[in-house]
């Protein structure tokens, strides 16, 4: 009996640092690590052990005689990686690593002093280092300074609750992806770590007051803002970002509780990546499945009181280019009581998928049903079950309205088409906000840097989102935030890192007097 991953991973590679055949692939040392769809255990080569399963921080990781429903077929989705493209993944394991990423060990390791010291010297003077932000790009930066480095640590967050997107920005019903945020909590209890919520950089203390009291300075504040569509009607009560939804989902502190209406039968999400999934998949799934998770009072009832009988994903390009990723859409294959579809309004859409080729995004949707939507009609009638609608190359145009939301028009291959609708959510990615006190290039959404060193602004660094931009999952940031702790150290090492003017028992007393 072999163990196969499953939708829930998140490519942290913990389960790879544990195997002891080196059956988990691509690895941190593998040029395709970071751009697979998740982590894959080689059937032929594991040997049952357990060790990954135990290690998963997600609980991925399953005996495959113990999948059931929708499981199953991530069996044959790891053999399959490896039957068609094993060879090419394992020749790929002698390219070289990002600096320092094969030194990080498992997220469970216990406390004392550091494994060792990757670059400072023995007798080196402890850093002191500041952690804007307690996301998982932060969050890993942590875990490197303390297991690495004998580095004391400040966690800085504007928020009441620590956690990031982790806790505000993962759907509800995803808790085994929400539970690695747990092993990133062990951290704040750390003895070298000193934890600061509630606390902003630019408000409550300056960019040049916190970096007073730190010998360096690492932003993670990741893509707080979400892209816009640039149509007219976007603003409209009842328009929203897939962002503010799922943060409703998650009583984020910043998002009343009245913010989404569910009174309406339709609802028009524009994009096909997972975050328009995950969506999707919270509006028609039965409430009472939901009961268990993580989701918010306030949500959980208006879900309770929903109308909303149908989703429509509005995609601009072809199924072929669709951005979610297959754990994604076998997820919304098995939901209970729901149907797909594909709006079959353009013929290219099912040639598309009638061609594609094994492996192939497009081809994911053969077998879903598809058919011309008469949009005149109201979801739900006729003892229409729930359904989600795939609707591609359909480019949003402008959100109707008087007030409210009332439609979404959009165009086509076939033309434009007016899709009544009572709310319209937008799912086309994250943008990163101006952090105070740093350079910003408003065409990337980023903040400038080498190797994560931020230029002219000795011993701040940035890490995560703000330093790459919106793309990769979580265990992308494990990667990112050895760079940049590699590039902080040789800073350390080569003296150019300034002297702090305040001590860190200054720095508490100033925190607490600014946390909001």
């Amino acid at each position: 009996m072999a163990f196969a991953i499953t939708q829930t991973c998140c490519t942290d590679a913990t389960c790879v640092a544990v195997c002891p055949v080196n059956c988990i692939h691509p690895t941190p040392e593998e040029r395709a690590f970071g751009s697979t769809e998740m982590l894959y255990i080689d059937p032929k080569a594991c040997i049952d052990c357990g060790a990954c399963a135990d290690a998963c921080p997600v609980d991925a990781v399953l005996p495959v005689d113990s999948l059931t429903g929708g499981q199953r077929e991530y069996a044959d989705i790891n053999a399959a990686h490896f039957g068609h493209a094993g060879t090419t993944s394992r020749a790929e394991a002698e390219a070289p690593a990002v600096s320092g990423a094969a030194d990080l060990g498992p997220n469970f390791h216990p406390w004392g002093g550091p494994a060792f010291d990757r670059v400072l010297p023995p007798d080196f003077r402890p850093l002191r280092v500041a952690i804007v932000g307690t996301g998982p790009a932060g969050m890993y930066a942590a875990e490197d300074l303390l297991l690495h480095t004998r580095s004391e640590v400040t966690l800085v967050d504007r928020l009441p609750v620590a956690g990031g997107l982790v806790r505000y920005g993962v759907a509800p019903d995803h808790p085994a992806t929400k539970r690695i945020g747990d092993a990133f909590a062990r951290f704040h209890t750390h003895p070298r770590v000193r934890l600061h919520l509630g606390l902003e950089v630019g408000t409550g203390v300056t960019a040049e007051e916190l970096a007073a009291h730190h010998d360096a300075v690492i932003y993670a504040v990741g893509a707080a803002a979400d892209r816009r569509l640039g149509i007219p009607g976007e603003n409209l009560t009842g328009s929203l970002s897939a962002t503010t939804f799922v943060a409703w989902c998650n009583a984020h502190p910043e998002v009343a509780p009245d913010a989404v209406d569910l009174s309406a039968g339709r609802v028009v999400v524009v994009g096909n990546g997972n975050v328009a999934l995950d969506v999707a998949r919270i509006l028609v799934s039965d409430p009472e499945t939901l009961a268990g998770t993580a989701i918010a009072g306030h949500a959980w009832e208006e879900l309770r009181r929903s109308a909303v009988r149908e989703v429509v994903l509005l995609g601009r390009r072809g199924p072929e280019h669709a951005a979610y990723t297959r754990p994604e859409l076998l997820a919304l294959k098995h939901l209970p009581g729901v149907d797909l579809l594909v709006d079959d309004h353009d013929a290219r859409v099912g040639a598309a998928i009638d061609t594609a080729g094994a492996g192939d995004r497009a081809g994911l949707l053969r077998g879903v049903a598809r058919e011309a939507v008469d949009w005149s009609l109201a979801p739900g009638t006729a003892g229409r079950r729930r359904r989600i609608v795939f609707r591609f190359l359909s480019t949003p145009v402008e959100v109707r309205g008087d007030e409210a939301v009332r439609a979404v028009r959009a165009t086509g291959g076939a033309g434009e088409q007016e899709i009544p609708a009572g709310l319209a959510l937008r799912a086309v990615g994250h943008r990163g906000a101006p952090p105070a006190g740093l350079p910003f290039d408003e065409d990337t959404g980023t903040v400038p840097h080498e190797r994560g060193r931020v230029p002219g602004r000795p011993g701040t660094y940035v890490v995560g989102w703000i330093k790459r931009g919106p793309s990769g999952g979580i265990g992308a940031n494990r990667r990112c935030a050895a760079e940049t702790v590699g590039t902080l150290l040789a800073d350390a090492v080569a003296g150019v890192l300034p002297t702090p003017s305040g001590g860190p028992k200054a720095f508490r007393r100033l925190a607490r007097r600014r946390r909001r």
